[in-house]
């Protein structure tokens, strides 16, 4: 009877490693065929389907863009509701903009001043590149509250911010079948 438990388990454990090893060993080989299965087998991020559906229910223009925020987070390392919730904040999401600019985000705008993006995934990669590079690489902030004492002049700008964070969280949490992927 041990023995038979013995063989189911070692089966169980070999059916989980040794697709990973023939897969990396035909990844080292160069195979285009299974690169492309992989990206075919890979279920959407669930950070973008998250961000999707919470943009979706503020009739939010953003919404198509949600894989581009979670790109963009990644890319410059920043927590994947932080650009999406300072849109929240300063413009309902994008709805409530300078006209044509596709700016979701107060980024340079002053008075009648204004800087016009050509789309907004152009938007979405200006200003998570600029809170890296400027505010956190450069000016040393360390957290969103660091960030909004230069970024905002309003002193709640940052608790504001991380109310939007929070509510995109509090979704992701109570709406996991909007958001988990099942692949089988």
């Amino acid at each position: 009877m041990k023995r038979l438990i013995l063989f189911f388990l070692l089966v169980l454990i070999l059916s989980f490693v040794s697709p990973k090893s023939a897969l990396a060993k035909e990844k080292a080989a160069g195979t285009s065929a299974v690169l492309a299965s992989i990206n075919e087998a890979t279920p959407e991020d669930t950070r973008v389907k998250t961000l999707r559906k919470y943009l979706e229910k503020y009739n939010s223009p953003l919404a198509p863009h949600a894989k581009t925020f979670v790109a963009n987070a990644d890319k410059y390392d920043l927590d994947w509701k932080f650009v999406a919730a300072i849109s929240g904040l300063e413009s309902t999401f994008g709805q409530q903009i300078p006209y044509n600019s596709y700016n979701g985000w107060g980024w340079g705008v002053y008075g009648d001043n204004v800087i016009n993006f050509t789309s907004w995934d152009q938007g979405i990669d200006t200003v998570s590149q600029g809170l890296r590079v400027r505010y956190i690489d450069g000016w040393g902030a360390k957290d969103i509250w660091e960030i909004g004492a230069i970024y905002a002049s309003s002193p709640t700008w940052a608790v504001r911010v991380q109310s939007f964070m929070n509510q995109i969280e509090a979704y992701r949490l109570r709406n996991p079948q909007d958001t988990l992927s099942i692949s089988i």
